[in-house]
This record gives C-alpha cells, sequence and structure tokens, in this order.
C-alpha cells in the first residue's frame, strides 16, 4: 500500500533556505542537505513519509515580507 504525501509548502518552514549553488538552488537546515528539487519532495521520495520536521515560519522574524515596519518621514 502506497503512502500518502501531506503536501509540505517548503517555502513557509523555517528549515528551508535558498543557496547560491545553482545545481542544488534549494536547501534543508534540518535535513542538512540542498537539491535541485523542493526538500519536502525529496524527502518523501527517499523515505516514502512526509516530511517530519515541517515547522511554519515565525511571521514575526526579522525576514518576513509580511512583517509590517514604521516608517518616518
Amino acid at each position: 500500500m502506497k503512502q500518502q504525501q501531506r503536501k509540505i509548502n517548503c517555502f513557509k518552514c523555517k528549515y528551508f533556505y535558498t543557496t547560491w549553488d545553482q545545481r542544488f538552488p534549494r536547501g534543508c537546515r534540518a535535513y542538512g542537505f540542498k537539491s535541485p528539487h523542493i526538500p519536502a519532495d525529496y524527502v518523501f521520495h527517499a523515505s516514502g513519509h512526509s516530511c517530519m520536521k515541517f515547522e511554519e515560519k515565525d511571521p514575526n522574524t526579522k525576514y518576513s515580507r509580511h512583517k509590517q515596519r514604521d516608517f518616518q518621514v
């Protein structure tokens, strides 16, 4: 019986990062690898299980696009 993959959006995970390596542009800090594919898809293909390390990013972190900033004029 084939396991159902839970759809994970790596772009919303705190462990996901973009690399400068053109051959491996996406990485996962939790599992410690770089890949040409979305890390969650690679994990599912390699293990047959959905990513167990996914943790949603905190929207209040320094690099969040959604963080509101006060601008002084």
